[in-house]
């Protein structure tokens, strides 16, 4: 391990109070930012922070933001304490810094994984400019249940394309140099199992099988060490009982034992004092021994390890070489990082100061935005819309709104660059002048006459853009819904819009797979904008305009209704299953709508049309250590050049435990001009087909499998292979 030898002898002349202070993360109230986000964390003013990084009492700062003001407390900790160990400067930077990129469900909907390690990677251009190493995201959760809030800061309900993206943004992020300038330390999180709270509650309990865990909600976070990640975040839940933060079988049992992770694990915030409201702990010091003896390396503001550790460790409760090896790891982390050999590294105000990257990454940001809109509908082809010759009303709370461009965990965008709706599609008019706009409603209010005026410009238009959705504030930590619906105003607006009989097309935004109704799910045209962040206007005019035809998909499956939750397109299989058009009546379904998704996962349009060949394998015997490959015949049927992601599904037919319907194992984006066509070649092997056992081990089984490539969860004809055996 590199820089061994000093890392020991650190630890040999550190005093305990030292050692503790390593594994302490507090506000940054040197550089402060953010206070609404969490402002207890303000406690302590500058002064006493200085005072702590003077006596060696903190080992990180968080969501403080500046260079010069982020030198200065490195200053103080390098030439002014006494062993000069230097700082991790921390912060929530998820989904851009500055120049803000599409909430990462969003950017997931583009099924470019290589687009998010290029938007990570300007990302950690701007964070690591403004003084910041280390970055709490990627958030790798699966989000299996669209009632929880936080799902607009995953990648959707799949774990192969989680891992595909998490894999993604920690090389985005991190680059290829850890110890480089642009290099922003990674902390995949939640660990583990956080978008499994029950009923989709933040910060509620998880029980599942301990199969489920390995096999759905584990992998991310093995894909995104694998990609060089050296933090993890514990998460707030407990897993069958037993909290996250606390948890030895997940913290020290898998992740050091199994998986071997070099790195430290941080708390989330207060997860670790959060012990006694569980019941898991009886106070305070219970909690400290009972989250750093099962793995749980630093607090991160909460200050139990501060105020009980030695305590702790004179009382025989917790042992030397316990805190000693969570020093090591912090320590580890800060010399791969390269502090031990710049410890001013994005500490450079020359370097803050320069603005030349943001034309680059405006437009890395408009593409990417445009790249992750999915067209759910296109009824006669209303999309793309005319330039010219053609009267728009522009109607909806979110026309001119720019609050609601960056989505949840939006901290240090810069709100003047955010281009909304309205100016970015009156850019690109020939004539301006076609354009009407009207709000029509609030967000969660009605306005005075605001319907009688959207019911006018309807009735002049040759189309409408219903700008409708739900409000950022929807999205995000504690933000749980019961009803994943639009707001009542806006479904009012959206009522009376297309009573008027013009044809309607839907600008969604969203956090979330939403529950259409009535007007908005019955519009002859609909594309669903998430938030989208910086380029939003221009973006959102690209694919309207048909500039750009939508390549995006379905990342989550949309629901009929919001009672279906949780509904996720790879759920396992049932002894009664729904199959749609039979008679009986004792079978897998709800009274008012059958068990399957409005719009499924993997399911998006564009403004050209794709057919499928039969796909051929090279073998219909796929041997216990050999390799199978799928080739299959992709046609541009339409008029104009698209993108099609193509995907892979398998099934197993049978099998020691039940398996899901469908699962996802690969897929690819290409481009065809009008008339091509291209043969897409996947490749599958054994691992393709392990699962967890009863056993809780992972088996591959010999046997029958379904195999899809098609362009959706939903669809496609099964060709079939039987894996033999050893």
């Amino acid at each position: 391990m590199p820089h061994q030898r000093r890392i020991e002898g650190l630890i040999a002349d550190m005093t305990l109070e030292e050692k503790i202070g390593q594994l302490g993360a507090f506000a940054d109230a040197l550089r402060p930012f953010a206070f609404e986000v969490n402002p207890e964390t303000f406690a302590r003013d500058a002064e006493q922070v200085r005072e702590q990084i003077r006596s060696g009492r903190v080992g990180a700062l968080f969501n403080g933001v500046g260079a010069a003001e982020g030198r200065e407390a490195q200053r103080i900790a390098v030439e002014e304490s006494r062993l000069g160990i230097p700082l991790l400067l921390g912060a929530d930077v998820i989904h851009g810094m500055r120049t803000v990129f599409p909430i990462p469900l969003g950017e997931a909907a583009s099924f470019e994984p290589d687009l998010a390690e290029r938007t990570a990677r300007a990302t950690a251009k701007e964070a690591t400019a403004a003084g910041i190493h280390w970055t709490f995201a990627p958030m790798v959760d699966i989000a299996r249940d669209q009632r929880w809030g936080r799902v607009a800061e995953t990648s959707g309900e799949d774990v192969y394309l989680t891992c595909e993206f998490a894999a993604a943004r920690v090389r985005g992020f991190q680059g290829a140099d850890l110890t480089a300038p642009d290099s922003l330390l990674t902390t995949p999180k939640h660990f583990a199992a956080y978008g499994a709270i029950s009923a989709g509650l933040d910060y509620n309990f998880v029980d599942m099988a301990p199969q489920t865990l390995r096999d759905v909600h584990l992998p991310p976070f093995k894909a995104a060490i694998d990609a060089g990640a050296l933090t993890l975040m514990s998460s707030f839940n407990d897993i069958n009982g037993v909290p996250a933060s606390a948890n030895r079988e997940l913290l020290t049992d898998i992740l050091r034992g199994e998986w071997k992770f070099e790195g430290f694990v941080v708390s989330d915030y207060t997860s670790d004092l959060e012990l006694v409201a569980h019941g898991y702990a009886s106070d305070e010091a219970d909690a400290a021994q009972k989250a750093l003896s099962a793995g749980l390396d630093m607090s991160l503001q909460s200050g139990i390890y501060a105020g009980h550790v030695a305590t702790l460790v004179e009382q025989g409760r917790l042992t030397m070489a316990e805190v000693d090896e969570a020093v090591r790891r912090v320590l580890h982390v800060k010399a791969a990082v390269g502090l031990f050999d710049d410890p001013y590294r994005c500490l450079d105000a020359e370097r803050e100061a320069d603005q030349s990257h943001i034309p680059v990454h405006d437009a890395l940001a408009r593409d990417c935005a445009r790249r992750s809109i999915v067209l759910l509908k296109n009824d006669g082809d209303l999309l793309p819309l005319k330039k010219s010759g053609q009267r728009i009303a522009l109607i909806g709370p979110f026309a001119q709104d720019t609050a609601n461009l960056g989505g949840c965990w939006n901290i240090f965008g810069d709100a003047a660059r955010m281009i909304d709706l309205e100016t970015g599609l009156l850019a690109a008019l020939d004539d301006p002048s076609a354009l009407t706009i009207v709000p029509g409603s609030g967000i969660e209010e009605a306005l005075d006459g605001g319907i009688d005026a959207a019911v006018a410009a309807a009735r002049g238009a040759d189309v409408v853009l219903l700008a409708v959705g739900e409000p950022h504030e929807f999205s995000g930590e504690a933000q749980s819904r019961t009803q994943i619906v639009l707001p009542a105003p806006q479904q009012a607006l959206a009522e009376a819009v297309a009573a008027t009989g013009t044809p309607v097309v839907v600008l969604l935004r969203n956090g979330r797979a939403l529950a259409l109704e009535g007007a908005v799910r019955d519009a002859q045209a609909i594309l669903v904008t998430w938030f989208l962040g910086t380029q939003t206007g221009p973006a959102v005019a690209d694919v309207v305009f048909g500039d750009y035809s939508p390549s995006a998909r379905l990342p989550v499956s949309f629901p009929q209704d919001a009672g279906q939750q949780p509904y996720f397109y790879n759920h396992p299989a049932s002894g009664r299953p729904n199959v749609p058009g039979t008679p009986r009546a004792f079978q897998t379904r709800w009274r008012e709508v059958t068990h399957a998704a409005l719009y499924p996962f993997g399911h998006g349009l564009s403004y050209t049309r794709f057919d499928y060949g039969v796909p051929q394998l090279s073998t219909g015997a796929l041997g216990w250590d050999d390799t199978l490959t799928i080739r299959t015949r992709i046609t541009n049927a339409g008029t104009c050049e698209g993108e099609e992601v193509v995907q892979l599904y398998l099934r197993d037919r049978t099998a020691s435990r039940v398996r899901p319907v469908r699962e996802l194992k690969r897929f690819r984006k290409i481009t065809l001009a009008a008339g091509e066509s291209q043969d897409v070649e996947f490749t599958l092997t054994r691992a393709d087909v392990e699962f967890h056992g009863v056993d809780n081990r992972p088996v591959a089984e010999p046997g029958l499998f379904d195999l899809w490539v098609a362009p959706s969860s939903a669809v496609g004809e099964a060709v079939s292979f039987e894996l033999l055996p050893r």
